[in-house]
């Protein structure tokens, strides 16, 4: 395993001064909130299927536990990817520019994406808002529903903050294109 694909080593950043300081706290949350939740639900989910088939008996809160840990993970999972250089992309044109021409074509993808990540996180404030207003609650943890809502703005923030992360650090590299502030434009060149 390469030093730059090593989960278990500490999360650098490749930008400078408080933008680094930003991504790697945002590395670490997204890492500890992904991982919490997968181990949450594995163990919600076992802890379920023992007490069903030893006990006869399964946990009411299960299904209400294990759909607010999928709306987490899902919406740390998208800042996590973008981290990462994950997302599916369409590179026809991408690919036959020039470096210079892709450094630019990614800047602008990835303002655009951001500024579309934003502007998903204001909607889903104002659903949220009236998710609250409507007074639900879930049925067997009787919880509010809004509850549940509140990591999809966090996380397309989180996203958007990636992807605006990502166009800084192509505009102040002249080296490589970035797909990531930490993912190179793996594709070889010559």
């Amino acid at each position: 395993m390469s030093a730059d694909t090593d989960i278990s080593s500490k999360p650098v950043s490749a930008l400078p001064g408080p933008l680094g300081y930003l991504d790697r706290w945002l590395g670490h949350a997204e890492a500890l909130i992904l991982g919490a939740g997968v181990l949450l639900m594995a163990l919600n989910t076992v802890a379920n299927v023992v007490g069903r088939f030893v006990f006869q008996h399964s946990f009411f809160f299960t299904e209400e536990v294990n759909r607010i840990l999928i709306v987490m993970i899902t919406f740390a999972g998208i800042g996590y990817a973008a981290r990462h250089g994950r997302h599916i992309r369409m590179s026809a044109l991408f690919d036959v520019l020039p470096a210079g021409g892709r450094r630019w074509l990614m800047m602008l993808i990835a303002l655009v994406t951001s500024l579309v990540m934003f502007a998903l996180a204001f909607f889903s404030i104002r659903y949220i808002g009236s998710v609250a207003s409507s007074g639900r609650v879930l049925s067997s943890l009787q919880i509010p529903v809004w509850w549940i809502f509140l990591w999809v703005p966090v996380g397309l923030s989180v996203t958007g903050v990636q992807y605006l992360l990502t166009a800084l650090k192509n505009l102040l590299s002249s080296d490589a294109v970035y797909l990531s502030t930490e993912v190179r434009d793996g594709y070889d060149r010559n």
